[in-house]
């Protein structure tokens, strides 16, 4: 028997051998660290499909790991099994009708059998799911047989087909281990409904994993703008645009085909791995690493949901990255909502195919395009493919996240209505750059340069910059908002009624909106510290954007032991490194130049820099934001009373929090003021005596750090303060909204050119605009009927109190130009 068995093992060694000089494998999860395999219990390992190939690649992939071997027996205290591994599907049938079928394998009762017979025992199951090629299926493809490893099971000409053409991207996926013992122990049954509730389990498992491998089958391009054109929805719209622009019912279906034609992803796996080798080609040159955060999350979510990857938009190379990501993690690739701007010659196509659909950047005045739009969207989601949108609408050349744009999100949430068996995921992402490849363009729009347009000739145009080196990214992937969460807090009876492409019920535009505002405040739970941004945040809140190179230092430690203290968020990673490394880094980068001097040198921003390090300092401004704003009340004050502080800052906070997307409800922020004043008693910034805070001596370098801490919200403060004594200047009920805008655009305009302020968001029109929508969200303002802004008695209140904390150089200049106007 050992004889044969022996001569077993040495046949299967030399085919395994034979496979793997042509079989490429890229694995996922196979160490023992990332398994989390306890060394005292025996390992045992299932594969979904009977399959001698599976074997082999099993084998070799446990050999490779350093992980107990499949093919050795499982040694268990009443009998020995042959093999430590069993499949969960074997062939039945006879000659070429075999096909793969659920059973209760022998090995699989033999584990239950010696489970509970054995209280001591536990085995650990370590399912694992391979994919030749890893290509989602297309519906009613001729050729789905060959090509690709999809959701129907191969027959072994198929397979051996499959091998030859994709075995050089095959997928394997070892996933955590499945103690046996703690499902028994929850369950107490016999030997034959422990084998079933065992492989019921594992089947449920392998299924979502399939599901976030491949996706859902993929329909042909043509075949689902047929079905999105034949919806009653969009007939109906086909007729009403006939009978409006006076055409033929035929004429009319015709436009619909062509603008169901321009929407359309053609996602190709090919496309896929093109870009996959392009790409890593590109990231290895332009970037010294990528930092990934959380995509488990993201495998656990996709397995039982619709996933809706939300990520913030710094650069056109966010959407390329995440595509990468998720591929090279065995996730798959997303259908990514582009502007049609990108529908350029070459690049649209390619696009197109690596998943992108195209959008219009209005739907006003055709409703046949939005019914067509809306028609895809709700296909796209109810067949459960993933989806990728940016919820800003476009990049952010200032470097904060925007405003979400409702549109995307309010499509969602009505598809998901209409037909909500799946639940949809949000997944909010936060990508951000050590240096953005587009900064220097944004650089140019900042200072009023008209936004250029994309074209084939920008593009190769930007390809220069493959020669330089842009830092690390990092990309994080936040808590994920599940819609049906949402809608049973702010709606509990949502599900009682029947929903259809039209319906719009009333509470809709509050939930879109309450959802916007989640996923903003998620990627901001998601941002990344990294030196550029931390330094950018010191030297800016400088008068001369200049530093003695160890005071620098001190004061980078200083603020990274703020974080540390009070981390943001459990997603944020804590700082790495200490100030003097990133000062050396910053200056390798070209950030920052030094000014040598006998008295120590000085780290200084010099000519763009100085503008192009505020983008970089607003991505983490909202981290610093609260214990900023309780720095800046000392601006003009040594001592303050803890219940003025509270009084202030939480008077402040929801315009902060607006603005900046910053996680604390309004009314949980005294709780978080009370643990600032203690961080920065504790940090000797502030010295308490009882209820009351005082001022470090000034001059100390405690009173330095306080400073520079304050001034990072300073500006911010002088931009409300604007817009509210431009409002006194002209009085109640004499100016509009949009008025009042623009008149404080221009004040801050000539503000920044008076005082020198190196910040192009000084006199950002949104910001203004949000401010003074938030006015009268808290009842600061109103419209009256003839559409003109009056306003409480409070405004002269916030006035007065900006004493505490604007220099008085600063409020009388801002007094002054107010009242020239």
């Amino acid at each position: 028997m050992n004889k044969l068995f022996s001569l077993s093992s040495f046949f299967f060694t030399i085919l395994r051998k034979i496979l793997f000089l042509w079989v490429r494998t890229e694995v996922i999860n196979n160490s023992k660290e990332g398994l989390n395999l306890d060394p005292n219990k025996p390992v045992c390992y299932v594969l979904q499909h009977s399959s001698l190939s599976a074997r082999l690649v099993l084998e070799q992939e446990c050999l490779n790991a350093g992980l107990p071997s499949a093919q050795a027996p499982l040694e268990l205290p009443g009998e020995s099994l042959r093999r430590a591994f069993f499949f969960l599907y074997r062939r039945q049938g006879q000659w070429f009708r075999k096909r793969q079928s659920p059973i209760l394998t022998p090995r699989l009762k033999q584990l239950a059998s010696e489970i509970l017979q054995h209280p001591e025992l536990d085995v650990q199951i370590v399912p694992v799911s391979l994919f030749w090629g890893r290509s989602p299926d297309k519906e009613k493809s001729l050729f789905k047989l060959l090509l690709s490893d999809n959701w129907a099971v191969s027959g072994r000409l198929q397979k051996f087909l499959i091998i030859l053409i994709h075995g050089r991207k095959t997928f394997v996926q070892f996933n955590p281990p499945i103690s046996v013992r703690q499902l028994v122990d929850a369950k107490q049954t016999d030997e034959e409904r422990t084998s079933r509730m065992l492989a019921r389990i594992l089947r449920v498992h392998f299924r979502r994993v399939r599901q976030t491998v491949l996706g859902p089958d993929l329909s042909h391009r043509r075949t689902l703008v047929h079905t999105i054109v034949q919806t009653p929805n969009v007939r109906e719209v086909i007729e009403s645009t006939a009978s409006k622009e006076k055409i033929t019912f035929a004429k009319a279906q015709a436009k619909a085909y062509k603008y169901g034609d321009e929407i359309a992803s053609n996602l190709t796996i090919g496309t896929i791995r093109f870009l996959d080798i392009i790409l890593s080609r590109v990231w290895n040159k332009i970037y010294d690493g990528i930092t990934l955060r959380n995509i488990e999350t993201v495998r656990e979510v996709s397995k039982d949901c619709t996933v809706v990857y939300t990520p913030c938009h710094r650069s056109h190379i966010d959407y390329l990255l995440l595509s990468y990501i998720l591929f090279n993690n065995g996730i798959m690739v997303p259908h990514i909502a582009a502007g049609i701007n990108l529908n350029m010659p070459i690049v649209g196509s390619i696009l197109r195919r690596g998943g992108a659909f195209f959008m219009r950047r209005s739907f006003k005045n055709n409703a046949l395009y939005a019914a067509v739009f809306n028609e895809y969207m709700h296909q796209v989601f109810s067949r459960g493919y993933s989806v990728e949108y940016f919820v800003e609408g476009g990049r952010s050349r200032t470097g904060r996240t925007l405003a979400p744009k409702a549109g995307m999100i309010s499509m969602t949430l009505r598809s998901y209505l209409r037909e909500h068996q799946r639940p949809i995921a949000l997944m909010p992402v936060y990508v951000g750059y050590e240096k953005v490849l587009e900064g220097r363009t944004y650089l140019g729009e900042l200072r009023g340069k008209k936004k250029e347009k994309e074209s084939v000739f920008g593009l190769f145009k930007s390809l220069k910059n493959l020669r330089r080196s842009f830092g690390k990214v990092n990309v994080t992937f936040g808590e994920p908002i599940y819609l049906h969460k949402v809608l049973d807090e702010m709606q509990p009876g949502w599900r009682d009624d029947q929903y259809d492409a039209d319906s719009r019920p009333q509470w809709l535009n509050p939930v879109v909106d309450a959802v916007a505002e989640k996923i903003a405040t998620h990627i901001n739970n998601a941002a990344a510290i990294n030196p550029v941004n931390m330094i950018a945040s010191v030297l800016l809140s400088t008068s001369r954007q200049a530093m003695d190179e160890q005071v620098l230092a001190k004061q980078l430690d200083s603020f990274a032991n703020l974080l540390r203290a009070s981390p943001y968020s459990n997603e944020v990673p804590l700082p790495e490194g200490n100030g003097q490394e990133w000062i050396a880094y910053c200056e390798n980068m070209g950030f920052v130049a030094r000014q040598q001097q006998k008295l120590g040198d000085i780290i200084v921003l010099e000519g763009t820099n100085t503008i192009l390090m505020t983008y970089y300092r607003n991505n983490i401004l909202h981290m610093f934001a609260v214990p900023a704003l309780i720095a800046s009340l000392f601006q003009n004050n040594n001592s303050l009373q803890r219940d003025h502080i509270h009084f202030l800052v939480s008077s402040i906070y929801p315009y902060i929090k607006a603005e900046l997307f910053i996680r604390w409800e309004n009314d949980a922020i005294d709780s978080i003021i009370d643990n600032w004043l203690e961080i920065l008693t504790t940090q000797q910034l502030l010295i308490a005596e009882g209820d009351t805070f005082h001022c470090p001596p000034i001059g100390s370098a405690n009173y330095v750090m306080l400073g520079v801490l304050g001034r990072i919200i300073i500006q911010t403060l002088e931009r409300y303060y604007i817009s509210i004594e431009v409002l006194r200047k002209q009085g109640p009920g004499k100016i509009t909204a949009a008025e009042l805008e623009e008149q404080s655009v221009q004040m801050a305009q000539r503000m920044s050119i008076l005082f020198g302020l190196n910040a192009p968001e000084f006199f950002d029109k949104s910001l203004f605009h949000g401010f003074i929508r938030n006015l009268k969200k808290n009842g600061f303002l109103s419209v009256n009927e003839e559409g003109l802004l009056t306003y409480a008695e409070g405004i002269d209140k916030v006035a007065e109190d900006s004493k505490l904390v604007l220099n008085a150089e600063l409020r009388q200049a801002i007094l002054q130009v107010t009242s020239m106007n």
